[in-house]
């Protein structure tokens, strides 16, 4: 069983979204176990203080490195990765971080939030810092959403359909095709006709197609590196 730890500045966020659908059912298969704790719990002032001013000046507030160390080796006795960090800073998660992480037994998020989080937090810890793209969110806990969804759905029997996540996005290299489903027609808009057809030879053959077609057009960089391995 895979247990994720999720250290954050507010657990409420989580509480819903490991309840439901994918996510809380691969919980009560015993697929996957939740640990989401509140990181002024680990503070010892009486203002619960997490966060000061940076060093050197500059706007904003910076997460103290004391509560996250203390939080790790609370949850995980002796540390060890995978830690991520969530941040704009890190580089960008990916499908293969997420079957990487689903792999484990034991995976911890580490949600920032105000203006950073003390470098040491990440570089004390061994921390892999991971981002969703090139844009800034005003805490980690979507990311971290995000995160534990991608490598949770990829648990056997978390999907109950293995073959839905092998023909996803990213799953090969390649972005999916397009899907279709019923009415055949709406608004003057046809279901392909090959999809219709019942070959399934040329079914699988227009899905690699238009799979390729996609990459090549929406993701020249993956399309690239598909090609050069």
């Amino acid at each position: 069983m895979l247990t994720i730890n999720v250290v954050t500045l507010f657990p409420e966020v989580f509480e819903a979204s490991l309840r439901v659908s994918i996510l809380g059912r691969a919980a009560e298969q015993g697929l996957v176990r939740y640990r989401v704790v509140q990181l002024r719990e680990y503070t010892h002032d009486r203002h619960k203080t997490v966060d000061d001013y940076p060093y050197g000046g500059g706007a904003g507030m910076v997460l103290k490195p004391e509560p996250f160390f203390e939080a790790v080796e609370d949850l995980r006795p002796g540390g060890g990765p995978p830690i991520v960090l969530l941040s704009a800073r890190g580089r960008p998660f990916s499908h293969r971080d997420a079957v990487r992480f689903a792999v484990g037994q034991q995976l911890t998020l580490l949600c920032g939030h105000y203006k950073d989080v003390d470098q040491r937090v990440a570089d004390g810890l061994g921390a892999e810092e991971l981002s969703l793209g090139d844009f800034v969110l005003s805490g980690g806990e979507p990311a971290a959403l995000c995160v534990l969804d991608a490598v949770v759905r990829l648990l056997p029997g978390a999907l109950g359909d293995h073959e839905s996540a092998a023909t996803d996005s990213h799953y090969d290299g390649l972005l999916s095709p397009p899907s279709y489903t019923r009415p055949p027609s709406y608004r003057g808009m046809d279901v392909p006709a090959v999809l219709l057809s019942g070959d399934h030879e040329q079914i699988a053959r227009w899905r690699e197609a238009e799979a390729e077609r996609l990459t090549r057009e929406r993701r020249p960089d993956l399309w690239a590196r598909n090609a050069g391995e």
